[in-house]
């Protein structure tokens, strides 16, 4: 950064530049203060900021050299503006200050300092890294500014925030903190490194959004990945280092034993430090290192990388320390015993018992990480002569990993297994474990799966354990299910040859999925072979007959019975602490309850889902589908299209053909509900080669036939449509899958009403709509394509009647965006009051509620009134607040007051 003030006629953006948000009402004042740590981007917000003004701009940047000298800032400025005579006046004043009487020299640079700014063309007063402006000048300029009021100031610093004593630059600046980059900004800002989504999430929370810390945290191949926390790149270091320099000694001591606990809170660090706990957690929260707002109470860092570099800092002898000191802090037993585990000696057999015992206390609580983190400290403490009791112990790390989906600590685990035990059976059960926690993250897969099977050779038991995982790899990720469906029953065979019925029940139900999958007629003998066996209390949740069977039960349009398989395996999965298993149940359950029609409890299924997902390193992909599909339905399109796009790139990065076919096919429906057909086609188009070149059959377990056919339909490419739908309803009648058929029917119909035959498309539309009764979304869209049809023919009271009937559908069952969707369309066909100022059409459930909001009701009273729950008026105000375009229950006031009236 320049030490010297430049003269800009106008800022340039710099191309592919990544700006930080300004706030919108930031402008509106003359005098601005923008804050942030080191990093942050204060200058580049200063520059977006001064563009907005569209004046030239002199920028003074003091450095940390100048800070001790008195009048360095005056004469920067002085000498920027030298062609001025007020401004050579001022120099020389400034040189004549140096041996002078202060008080007189003040006042004599006070009367220069504010001729020159009132001398100056219009302009914008820029000061960089203001925290390193002298005191002596910050006090003349504190002066001249208040008498030169239009003159517009920007000043960045690092440590001045709401609340302090009023700025130098005006009393009335308005202090505005610049925020961190979003996930979005930052993988537009890494887009050069071309990183993976995953890579962009662990950077995301390495660096906390500061845009130079990701930088630095870019340059290494992909940080967060060792399980022993890698040290940071040195310009990261350098960086963080620097941040942590804005704090005193004593808080960075604070904040190093918050680092080296796994849930920090404010009582524990007041326990450990006394009363000065709290001013020093807000000196730290000042400076942008911890966030204390969040609702748990608990201490968090901004960035991760903040707690890497002050424990990086500590010798190990230092470190086992301060986990002494927090294990005689901790008021939870199982945090007491991690620290005491992190501050034992190696070969410690007590705590070592301790650190195991633990392990079980947190999975039976659900905490997945300090499950696997306590499991590794017990193998890791066990003395290395007690090898089968050493390598049981990682062997269970090793699993805990897996549940948790945490790659580094089950490799971790791995090796530890095999520097201590060499026999077939362990290396077997370990490889097993590691191809468990890599998840969708499995590198070199054929190499591993062909050790483990040439180590298993003569163990069938294991073999088929084997061959259970790469059956399903085979499916999803080579995308060929014909294979995985093969591999699945040579496992069953082996399974059965070892007389274990757990894993031929494992392995009957992947052959039963991929035969359902292929449209074979024996996918339910198969599954039904499955059912009878014993169950397994080992068996994860979403590898039982059961959760197939309620998939399948799914796919059959019978969510209710779904629902009753479901429900009980949550709690299985939720006890087994098993993530991946709970967040493939509750995904289950999120999208049945979402054809069910019960949207609320949808959205609580795929909140929950995607959360665990995103606090785990198991792939995003499969959550974001789930979350995308429900979001679209129930709340918000943007949401959804967001989870789309983000399982999109993570599937083709991972190669995931299953769900990148799930998310393409999510993505086009969305696009083709919301009126964008020509959007739409590209990725069902994509969907549709997957599909085919994964010889998937089955047109229930996907339902992309009826978006393509619309999509082709609504941009005059009617052949196509035709033999898609010629060619599925055939398909559908072979397997009989006749769950499918409203839905190609509704397509059918829109297909004949481009050809001009619009009764018969309603006898279609309209008898669809009967046999879907059950399906309460199905049967509004299917209403909305009825209305549309109805109008296209002329036939305007229909076409309103079946609007109606499909927002009051919506409304009763809180889908949101088909609710505002169909709320348009009444809107269109009804006739409203005439003029510019006519308010979008509300249902009747919409304008109820609107009413009270606009009296004060609260959301509590308003559900009281209505008789519903608050969390049903909450979205109905939220597509009130849509519609009628405002932000606040006093804009809501103002909108329906004149109808009220």
């Amino acid at each position: 950064m320049p030490d010297s003030a430049t003269w800009l006629s106008e800022l340039r953006e710099p191309v592919g530049a990544v700006l930080p948000a300004v706030p919108d009402d930031a402008p509106g004042s003359r005098r601005v203060v923008l804050f942030g740590p080191p990093g942050i981007g204060r200058t580049t917000a200063a520059g977006t900021l001064a563009r907005r003004l569209g004046l030239p701009v002199l920028r003074l940047a003091p450095g940390p050299q100048d800070a001790p000298v008195p009048w360095t800032g005056l004469l920067e400025l002085a000498l920027a503006l030298q062609p001025l005579p007020a401004a050579r006046d001022l120099a020389a004043a400034v040189d004549a200050a140096a041996g002078a009487e202060p008080a007189g020299a003040s006042l004599r640079l006070r009367r220069l300092a504010t001729a020159l700014l009132r001398e100056v063309p219009p302009l914008t007063l820029v000061v960089d890294n203001a925290q390193w402006l002298d005191p002596a000048s910050a006090a003349v300029l504190r002066w001249a500014l208040r008498l030169v009021p239009e003159l517009p100031v920007i000043a960045t610093e690092r440590g001045w925030h709401p609340g302090s004593e009023g700025h130098w630059s005006g009393e009335d600046a308005h202090a505005v903190r610049v925020p961190p980059l979003t996930a979005a900004q930052l993988s537009a800002l890494l887009a050069p490194y071309r990183p993976t989504p995953g890579q962009v999430d662990r950077i995301h929370r390495c660096s906390g959004g500061n845009p130079a810390l990701a930088l630095a945290l870019a340059e290494v191949a992909d940080p967060g990945e060792d399980e022993d926390g890698a040290a940071l790149p040195p310009a990261a270091r350098r960086l963080v280092g620097e941040w942590l320099g804005t704090v005193s000694e004593e808080a960075r001591e604070l904040l190093t034993l918050a680092a080296l606990d796994d849930r920090p809170d404010r009582e524990l660090l007041a326990r450990l430090v006394g009363p000065a706990a709290g001013g020093l957690l807000a000196e730290a929260g000042a400076a942008g290192l911890v966030d204390l707002e969040r609702a748990d109470g608990g201490v968090h860092f901004t960035a991760s990388a903040i707690g890497a570099e002050l424990t990086a800092r500590l010798t190990d002898t230092a470190r086992r320390l301060l986990h002494g000191r927090l294990a005689g802090a901790s008021r939870d037993g199982l945090r007491r015993d991690r620290h005491a585990a992190l501050a034992a000696d190696a070969d410690d057999p007590r705590t070592a018992r301790d650190a195991a015992r633990a392990a079980v206390g947190a999975r039976l609580r659900g905490e997945h990480a300090l499950a696997a983190e306590l499991s590794l400290l017990a193998a890791r403490l066990t003395p290395p002569r007690e090898t089968a009791l050493l390598s049981e112990r990682a062997l269970t790390a090793a699993r805990d990993a897996a549940h948790y989906g945490d790659l580094a600590r089950g490799r971790a685990a791995a090796r530890l297994v095999l520097e201590h035990d060499t026999s077939p059976a362990r290396r077997v059960e370990t490889l097993i474990a590691v191809i468990d926690a890599s998840g969708q993250h499995l590198q070199a897969a054929d190499r591993l799966f062909a050790e483990a099977l040439h180590a298993a050779a003569d163990h069938p038991g294991l073999a088929a354990q084997v061959l259970i995982r790469q059956s399903a790899w085979a499916n999803v990720n080579a995308g060929d299910p014909h294979r995985a469906c093969a591999l699945a029953e040579r496992a069953a065979a082996l399974a059965v040859t070892a007389g274990d019925s757990a894993a031929t029940a494992m392995a009957l139900t992947l052959q039963a999925r991929f035969q359902r999958i292929l449209g074979h007629p024996a996918a339910a003998a198969t599954l039904a072979r499955a059912l009878a066996l014993p169950r397994d209390p080992h068996t994860p949740a979403n590898g039982t007959p059961q959760h197939l069977a309620a998939r399948h039960a799914l796919f059959d349009d019978r969510p209710d019975h779904a629902r009753a398989l479901l429900l009980p395996l949550l709690v299985e999965a939720e006890r087994a602490a098993d993530a991946e298993a709970t967040v493939d149940v509750l995904r289950s359950l999120a999208e049945t309850e979402l054809r069910a029609g019960r949207c609320a409890r949808a959205l609580d299924h795929a909140h929950r889902a995607q959360a665990l997902t995103d606090r785990t390193a198991l792939s995003p992909a499969p959550a974001c589908y789930t979350s995308a599909l429900v979001e679209g339905a129930a709340r918000s399109t943007e949401a959804a299209l967001a989870h789309a796009r983000r399982g999109i790139d993570t599937a083709r990065h991972e190669d995931n053909k299953v769900f990148l076919s799930r998310n393409l096919h999510v993505l086009g429906h969305l696009l083709l509900a919301t009126g964008r057909p020509k959007e739409a086609l590209e990725p069902l188009a994509e969907v549709r080669v997957l599909e085919e070149g994964q010889q998937v059959r089955d047109p229930s377990v996907l339902r992309w036939h009826a978006d393509l056919a619309e999509a082709l339909v609504a941009v005059g490419r009617l052949d196509e449509a035709e033999d898609l739908l010629a060619d599925t309803r055939r398909t559908a009648a072979d397997l009989g899958r006749a769950c499918v058929l409203p839905g190609l029917e509704r397509a059918a119909a829109l297909l004949d009403a481009a050809h001009g035959d619009c009764d018969g498309a309603a006898r279609r539309l309209t008898e669809a709509a009967d046999r879907l009764r059950h399906l309460p979304l199905e049967r509004g869209r299917t209403l909305l394509a009825l209305s549309q049809t109805e109008r296209r023919g002329r036939r305007r009271a229909g076409a309103r009647a079946a609007a109606r009937e499909a927002a009051d559908l919506f409304a009763a069952h809180l889908a949101g965006p088909w609710a505002d969707a169909a709320a348009l369309v009444l809107h269109r066909l009804e006739p409203g009051p005439a003029g510019d100022g006519a308010r979008p059409r509300l249902t009747g459930a919409e304008e109820r509620c609107a009413r009270l909001a606009a009296a004060g009701a609260s959301n509590r009273d308003i559900a009281a009134d209505l008789t519903v729950s608050v969390k049903t008026v909450e979205a109905t105000l939220t597509r009130v607040y849509r519609k009628l375009g405002v932000r606040s229950r006093v804009h809501l006031a103002h909108a329906v007051g004149p109808a009220l009236d």
